[in-house]
């Protein structure tokens, strides 16, 4: 019987197509939305939304007032555009916005 490293076996199933690497996908899709509300609407208003999750290519964002899901509509292709280019992969389609 022969062991594999748990770090081998970690890396072998982070590079696999699986649940694993989409669940670390989607994690990193949250904070990178985080940083481009940032870049975008700047300290003051990004904090008013928080994404929140990333589920068949829409990623979903909580609103602290009509206003800030007014400004995330206005400018979703900008965000997912953005979003995408950061990612270097087109994992993001559109944002669904609760207020």
């Amino acid at each position: 019987m022969s062991f594999i490293p748990l770090g081998d076996a970690l890396k072998d199933n982070l590079e696999k197509k699986g649940p694993l690497k989409d669940q670390i996908e989607a994690s990193e899709a949250v904070e990178i939305a985080e940083a481009v509300f940032l870049e975008m609407f700047g300290e003051e208003l990004a904090v008013h939304a928080k994404p929140l999750f990333l589920k068949n290519r829409t990623l979903t964002v909580s609103c602290a007032s009509s206003a800030m899901a007014q400004e995330i509509r206005l400018n979703q292709a900008e965000i997912v555009a953005a979003i995408n280019k950061k990612m270097g992969k087109e994992d993001v389609d559109r944002i669904r916005y609760l207020a």
